[in-house]
C-alpha cells in the first residue's frame, strides 16, 4: 500500500519542476526562435557562433575557473580548521550570516572599500604605495565574487571532512605517512564529493554573473551574463538574449550531469 500511494506525494514536486524549471526552459527556447523583428529564424544560433560571442564565453568560462579555483584555495583550509574548531556551530553561523545579507548591498559595501577614499587605498597611502585603482579591474571582480561565493564552497567541503572518519588519519600516521601523503592519499580523495559539490555550486552560477560585472567591474569584463541582461533591458533582442541563456541552460546542465554521473560511478564501485 505504501509504494502504491507514494506516486502521489511526488505530485507537487512534479508540478513544481514542471512549472517553474521545465515551463521557463521551454519559454526561453520559444523565444530564441525568433529574431529582433519576431519572425521565426533560427539565425540567432547562428550568430552565437560568431567571434564576439565566442570571445565572451571563453571570457566566462575563465573568469568562472578563477572565482572557483580561488573559492576552493581558500575555502579547503578554511574548512579543515573548522572542523578543529571550539564552538563550530558559532563559526559556521558567522559563515552563513554574509549569505543572509542582500547581494546588492554587498556590492555597494565593496564599491565603498575598493573606492578612491576607502579604506583599502587608505592603508596604501599609510604604506607609502599610494592609491590605486581597484574598482573596475579584474581582480576586483573575481575578489567580491569569491568572497560572495565561498560560503557555498565551504559548506560542502565541511560536511565531507566531518563524515570523514579520524581512524583513518591515525592509521595513516602509524603508517609513516607525512602530512602531505596523508592529505594527497587519504582526506582530499575521501572528500572529493564535498569539493565536487562546492565546485559546482560556485562554477555554475559564476558562468552567469552580470550585476557585479557592472557595478565592480565597469562593464570591463564581459561575462555571458551581461550580454543577456544587456539584450534584455538594452537591445530588447529578447530572441538573441534567449539564445546565450539556452547555451547557458545547456552548460550547467552537462555539468551538473558529468559531476552527478561521476559521484554515481563511485559510490557504484
Amino acid at each position: 500500500m505504501a509504494s502504491k500511494s507514494k506516486p502521489f506525494y511526488l505530485i507537487p514536486y512534479y508540478l513544481w519542476i514542471a512549472l517553474f524549471v521545465v515551463a521557463p526552459v521551454l519559454l526561453v527556447l520559444y523565444y530564441s526562435l525568433f529574431d529582433i523583428e519576431g519572425n521565426l529564424t533560427l539565425s540567432n544560433y547562428a550568430d552565437f557562433f560568431t567571434p564576439v560571442y565566442l570571445r565572451m564565453t571563453l571570457s566566462s568560462f575563465w573568469y568562472a575557473f578563477l572565482i572557483t579555483a580561488f573559492s576552493l584555495l581558500v575555502a579547503y583550509p578554511a574548512a579543515w580548521l573548522l572542523t578543529r574548531a571550539k564552538h563550530k556551530q558559532l563559526w559556521l553561523l558567522l559563515i552563513i550570516l554574509p549569505t543572509w545579507i542582500n547581494l546588492l548591498l554587498k556590492t555597494y559595501a565593496f564599491i565603498g572599500i575598493f573606492g578612491t577614499f576607502g579604506p583599502v587605498n587608505s592603508i596604501l597611502d599609510v604604506l607609502g604605495i599610494g592609491s590605486q585603482q581597484i574598482l573596475f579591474t579584474g581582480f576586483s571582480f573575481v575578489f567580491v565574487s569569491v568572497y560572495i561565493f565561498i560560503p557555498f564552497m565551504i559548506l560542502p567541503i565541511f560536511s565531507a571532512l566531518e563524515d570523514l572518519n579520524p581512524s583513518l588519519l591515525a592509521a595513516a600516521r602509524d603508517l609513516g605517512a607525512s602530512g602531505w601523503t596523508t592529505f594527497r592519499r587519504v582526506v582530499f580523495p575521501l572528500t572529493i564529493s564535498g569539493v565536487r559539490s562546492g565546485c559546482m555550486a560556485v562554477f555554475i552560477p559564476a558562468l552567469s554573473l552580470f550585476m557585479i560585472t557592472r557595478l565592480i567591474a565597469g562593464n570591463r569584463v564581459i561575462t555571458l551574463g551581461t550580454a543577456i541582461e544587456q539584450h534584455f533591458l538594452v537591445t530588447q533582442d529578447w530572441g538573441m538574449g534567449s539564445t546565450v541563456a539556452m547555451f547557458l541552460i545547456f552548460v550547467m546542465a552537462l555539468v551538473m550531469v558529468l559531476l552527478g554521473g561521476r559521484k554515481e560511478v563511485r559510490h557504484g564501485k
